[in-house]
């Protein structure tokens, strides 16, 4: 039994067949919650609210403890372009304002906005609704988008209205929103596609609108056919200009990954060190276009997500509605585990997740999904790592074309310049080459930190060069 065999299921085949990006691996179909309506999780007795919940800078802190703010009223605002700001989950009163640790694996505090619900759950409508998006300037769309604070819901929470920056000489972009959701338990997108189809399509048509889409595809994994017929039919009984098209993709990871959905749909790759938009297409998460569309209709802020709580630990695996800043301890709690002695959890999905030993961490805004798994189930999935066979798995499997064994060695030794050239910052994390690695060295896991080396490098070098 290989690394990740426990947590993701064997596949007789892992290399993938018949897509059209190079790479990928089959796995097992373990979504035990693909048919659970979301439900909404009750607010706990603290939201512990990180001011940074996304890539780019973190935002400056509006309010101070004593406080009472309401539901959607601004805690941190963003003062950097590379930023998105941060809402009141509920209303309440601000407690404390101090550094706690976040979902990472470093276990590293971060700047954190404690709110002591008042369960009045009062509204501060900052953002007026605005029913009329048609007639409203792209740019005034893309900075109603900013201030509710909107990122990808994919996982990677990447601030949107960044990506929704359209060059006026560029040709009309194609808009694809991802629906292939492709790793193993998660099933918040599937059920947000089952049950909120009409709000997805037409945050798609306000997303074309901004960008000057000239068409839509909506991607979905072919092993989601309730997802599949509920976005066909909305998309057939949506009203706008943008025409949309509902596509089956093979069920294969990481079909997920933006630059590998846009490879296996467009036949065209991402070129190293560019963006989607560089090759005419604007990519969002399913979750994100509806995310988009309330908050530029109804004036709402992100601040819930749904989350899918499963793993062998959890009795009743489950998709909840759950507001950001929620302790993953109170989140497992009302899934039905209490007891969290003999449980690891992960933040994330099994195979781009992370462990997180520290159960009063946060829910995030990129909180994809909590899995709770027995001790002996998670330690058997990770065994001692043997000398590399040179099998040549791990090339075979990566979808970005990358040598890991190669790298794997460079970082392994400290050698960033190598590790570069083999362009290392081109790796995408998705965990291929560790889960086809039959020695089983978890390949991935040496990539993080040989970014991480590399990153130090280069802040060194520039503290160090002459101003």
């Amino acid at each position: 039994m290989r690394w990740l065999d426990y947590l993701t299921g064997w596949w007789p085949n892992p290399f993938a067949r018949g897509v059209r990006f190079r790479g990928g691996v089959r796995l097992a179909k373990l979504r035990p919650a693909i048919d659970v309506p979301i439900r909404p999780m009750p607010l706990p007795d603290c939201l512990i609210v990180p001011v940074k919940q996304h890539i780019g800078e973190p935002c400056e802190v509006v309010v101070r403890p004593g406080m009472r703010v309401r539901k959607g009223q601004t805690l941190a605002r963003a003062v950097e372009y590379l930023a998105a700001d941060i809402h009141a989950p509920t209303s309440g009163r601000i407690t404390k304002i101090e550094d706690h640790r976040i979902p990472h694996p470093s276990g590293l505090g971060a700047l954190c906005v404690f709110l002591e619900p008042d369960g009045e759950d009062e509204p501060a409508c900052e953002l007026a609704p605005l029913e009329d998006w048609r007639a409203a300037s792209p740019e005034a769309l893309r900075e109603r988008i900013r201030r509710a604070g909107i990122v990808g819901l994919g996982g990677a929470a990447f601030p949107s209205f960044v990506k929704l920056a359209r060059d006026p000489q560029a040709p009309e972009p194609m808009l694809i929103l991802n629906g292939a959701e492709c790793e193993p338990y998660l099933s918040n997108d599937a059920r947000l596609m089952v049950e909120c189809a009409d709000e997805i399509v037409q945050g798609a048509q306000l997303i074309a609108h901004i960008v000057q889409a000239r068409r839509i595809v909506v991607a979905i994994e072919d092993d989601k056919p309730a997802a599949l017929r509920a976005m066909a039919q909305a998309a057939r009984d949506a009203e706008g200009k943008t025409p949309i098209e509902v596509r089956a993709v093979p069920s294969v990871y990481p079909h997920g990954s933006e630059k590998q959905l846009i490879e296996a749909l467009t036949g065209r790759e991402v070129p190293a060190g560019k963006l989607p938009k560089d090759i005419g297409v604007v990519c969002h998460n399913v979750g994100t276009a509806r995310a988009i569309w309330r908050a530029v209709v109804y004036g709402e802020p992100l601040i819930e997500r749904v989350v899918t709580i499963a793993g062998d630990a959890v009795q009743q695996p489950g998709n909840w509605l759950v507001r950001i800043g929620t302790p993953v301890r109170f989140a497992l709690a009302e899934a039905g585990v209490a007891d969290l002695t003999e449980i690891e959890i992960v933040h994330g999905g099994p195979m781009m997740g992370e462990r997180i030993p520290w159960p009063e961490v946060p829910t995030v805004k990129s909180t994809i999904g909590l899995l709770a798994f027995q001790k002996e189930t998670f330690w058997q999935a990770h065994v001692p790592e043997e000398p590399c066979i040179r099998c040549g798995h791990c090339g075979q499997a990566c979808p970005a074309g990358l040598a890991p064994n190669l790298l794997m060695e460079a970082c392994r030794r400290g050698d960033v310049e190598e590790a570069e050239r083999l362009a290392l910052f081109d790796c995408i994390e998705c965990g291929c080459c560790s889960y086809v690695c039959p020695a089983p060295i978890p390949v991935g896991h040496y990539f993080r930190g040989g970014k991480g080396l590399a990153a130090e490098v280069r802040r060194t070098r520039a503290f160090a060069a002459p101003r």
